[in-house]
């Protein structure tokens, strides 16, 4: 299977079911049916974030079946359901991901179903060494640690000791080059929104109310939009019927005072439980849908194209938004606290923005103002003392 092919098929997992209701199941088959890793009755179809609950091994399948002569199926799923409530969506996409190229090793080795859990020792270290050199070491670790919690989640031990560690170890002096960082969002991308998002629309009324939220306030989406359309969560997402406090913000177009005011008049049949950035729509029986991260950003980097800009990721609002604020001459301990940054964390965050200065300053600020900005950011590091 390809890596063009293991994107689609990720992408698949996440889009499927209540992500996106207007793509049809057969074709989603259609793309998981070409990896030979998925046609066994151990790997059932679902969501990716539902494969390390969902994918089974005889290990597995014997071990709840011995199980169940001391705990309740009742009891035993509350267990799992307990492991997985500790996992966030998307780390649970990621294992799933770790979890199919694990199973497209093993089927390249030819290695049978009953080794594959509890795995030993040497075909754990064998995975890690089939990819050092292709992929990045944080990718391996990410790929074990789903493994490791799959182990888990079947009651098997997790083998991965002294001889996987030191195969990590030589993966991360093979490991490629990073790729290219981002560009983050910068004002020329707000502006970019604000004159091609239709307004009236209730769908991009949402997505510009969220863009100016997630750039001006330098937060992360995760806590604007929901992974999916179930996947709201109380104590997490904000309802739409709470009261979001007000203050002064940049003389912008893309105030985000403005935006989410002109988004909750637009969107004012939302109900009070719905998810903050939801919008109105004829496509769902209840007449509404709350904002998912993917079709945010999908709309977001379909205005930057048309614009003849680069797509972006969701991080790269938060980053760009701290380096504009901090160019404004907002103070440094400000802007932490906007984006829930603690002094020490907000220093290490400072050195990924002075990467990226030279980008805000050829648009609207000369050299002296980021020198200023430098000279800031050393008295706050010394009264820090970081």
């Amino acid at each position: 299977m390809s890596s063009s092919d293991m994107d689609a098929l990720m992408c698949a997992g996440a889009r499927t079911g209540e992500d996106q209701p207007e793509q049809d199941a057969p074709s989603q088959l259609a793309t998981m049916a070409r990896s030979r890793s998925l046609l066994s009755p151990h790997r059932p179809f679902v969501l990716a974030d539902e494969c390390i609950s969902s994918w089974t091994t005889p290990y597995s399948i014997a071990f709840r079946h011995n199980i169940s002569s001391v705990l309740s199926d009742t009891a035993f799923s509350r267990i799992s359901d307990t492991i997985l409530k500790g996992l966030e969506t998307r780390t649970k996409k990621n294992y799933g991901a770790g979890l199919l190229r694990f199973t497209q090793f093993c089927d390249l080795m030819k290695i049978p179903e009953s080794a594959r859990m509890p795995a030993p020792e040497p075909i754990i270290a064998a995975f890690v060494a089939h990819y050092a050199g292709t992929v990045r070491h944080d990718t391996i670790t990410g790929w074990l640690a789903g493994l490791a919690v799959w182990h888990a989640l079947n009651g098997a031990k997790w083998q991965g000791s002294t001889m996987v560690a030191y195969t990590k170890k030589g993966a991360k002096k093979l490991e490629p080059p990073p790729t290219p960082k981002r560009p983050p969002v910068t004002l020329e991308h707000m502006h970019a929104l604000f004159a091609r998002l239709t307004l009236a629309d209730t769908f991009d009324a949402a997505v510009f109310a969220v863009a100016c939220c997630a750039f001006w306030g330098c937060r992360c989406l995760g806590e604007l939009v929901v992974p999916s359309r179930g996947g709201f969560e109380d104590g997490k997402h904000v309802h739409a019927g709470v009261d979001v406090g007000m203050r002064a913000t940049p003389s912008d177009p893309t105030d985000p005072v403005t935006a989410l005011l002109h988004h909750r008049s637009i969107n004012r049949g939302i109900p009070s439980g719905a998810p903050l950035f939801a919008f109105e729509t004829s496509g769902t029986a209840i007449g509404w849908a709350p904002m998912t991260h993917d079709w945010f950003l999908e709309r977001c980097n379909q205005v930057w194209v048309q614009a003849g800009l680069a797509p972006l990721t969701g991080h790269c609002f938060r980053i760009g938004g701290a380096t504009e604020l901090l160019l404004r001459g907002t103070h440094p301990d400000v802007v932490a606290v906007q984006g829930g940054w603690k002094s020490r964390a907000f220093l290490e965050y400072w050195r990924k923005i002075e990467q990226i200065l030279p980008l805000f300053i050829s648009d609207s600020f000369n050299q002296s103002r980021a020198q200023l900005l430098t000279n800031t950011m050393d008295d706050y590091r010394r009264r820090h003392g970081c």
